[in-house]
């Protein structure tokens, strides 16, 4: 028994003089991987194959708007994108022309993820007499010639990539619907009417708002519009997809832009875009998380 207690104070020795010698290299090494783990290193998405432009799309073999023997084409097996669009808040943009009118009800997705949630609203995409955006970090549809609005009360995480739906329901006041994350929002609504024969657009920039004013900064990545008014189990088969997912209904599928490196229409409508001031960026992974 006299002999443990010197035994113990030279365990307790040999303790402190390892964590002395090491303790800094324990640090730096927890230090190392926290940053790693911050900017997404061990996220998979990192190791998920990457799919290049043209690696899928919409075939309409009797032209731009028919259905018959439509299907798609390519690998359509939802890799994740290699690029997405990036915009600057100030001035760039995708000009959409001569999109045509849907019917009364639609359909609206788009992968989004917003830098700085603070201006009034920014554009995520303007067309079909109605646009698409967050406002104050919530999802809102405007439809132009009623003035109406439909807004999600759930909001949009700052720097984060949302999925973000607008279901328009005609004739069917109330059912009109903002989804985030596949997720019904607590919406509010104003006015809505159905969508004015506006024949151009553009994604990250409202037409109609005024220089300086609705621009969006950040990412924008797989937008899809459709000429019918998706049930909910369609949207969330859409979220399940993931931001590199094909379009669900291709038979009211009217305009597919996935924005991985191009800004073409891959819905077989032809309905291109023209980018300005924007940029395609691969390091957008970081952000996302897979449903």
């Amino acid at each position: 028994m006299g002999q443990s207690w010197p035994l113990t104070r030279f365990k307790n020795q040999s303790a402190m003089e390892y964590l002395m010698a090491y303790g800094w290299s324990i640090l730096i090494i927890a230090v190392i991987l926290g940053a790693l783990a911050y900017l997404g290193v061990f996220n998979f998405a990192y190791f998920v194959p990457k799919s290049q432009p043209l690696s899928c799309q919409v075939l309409r073999p009797n032209g731009p708007y028919t259905s018959y023997d439509i299907n798609l084409l390519g690998i359509c097996n939802n890799a994740l994108p290699t690029y997405t669009a990036q915009f600057n808040g100030k001035n760039s943009y995708i000009e959409i022309n001569n999109v045509p009118q849907t019917g009364k009800a639609f359909t609206i997705t788009a992968w989004v993820n917003e830098y700085h949630i603070s201006d009034p609203r920014d554009e995520i995409i303007d067309a079909i007499g109605a646009y698409f955006n967050l406002q104050y970090g919530e999802g809102c549809l405007w439809v132009i010639n009623s003035n109406g609005y439909l807004c999600s009360k759930q909001p949009v995480s700052n720097g984060q990539w949302a999925f973000l739906a607008a279901v328009f329901v005609p004739d069917s006041p109330g059912s009109e619907t903002i989804y985030v994350d596949g997720e019904v929002g607590n919406t509010i609504t104003k006015n809505m009417g159905g969508p004015s024969g506006v024949m151009s657009g553009a994604i990250g920039t409202c037409w109609y708002c005024g220089s300086g004013y609705g621009e969006f900064n950040g990412m924008i990545s797989n937008v899809q519009i459709y000429n019918a008014s998706l049930d909910q189990n369609s949207i969330i088969d859409l979220y399940q997809e993931g931001i590199g997912g094909a379009p669900i209904d291709l038979q009211n599928l009217q305009d597919w832009w996935p924005l991985n490196g191009d800004a073409n229409d891959y819905s077989g409508n032809g309905n291109n875009g023209v980018p300005a001031n924007m940029a395609y960026t691969s390091s957008w992974i970081s952000s996302y998380n897979p449903p």
